[in-house]
């Protein structure tokens, strides 16, 4: 089925929850955040939250970082 991923087209398999498809895009579940049809999904949510057809899903990575002292 087609989603859209942080604004482009990608063909996933159907029958994923949100949780499922973070792991099958490898993306590190602890370091991002997700908004789906522009409402934030709470990480607690994400393992029943269930893909559908034409969903919109923005994924922001968390990155580290910052000045040493």
């Amino acid at each position: 089925m087609t989603i859209h991923l942080n604004g482009e087209p990608n063909e996933v398999p159907e029958g994923l929850t949100l949780a499922g498809l973070l792991e099958w895009l490898k993306l590190p579940a602890d370091r991002v955040a997700v908004e789906r049809n522009l409402a934030i999904v709470p990480r607690d949510r994400w393992n029943e939250t269930r893909m559908e057809a034409g969903d919109r899903l923005e994924v922001v990575h968390f990155v580290g970082g910052g000045k040493e002292r």
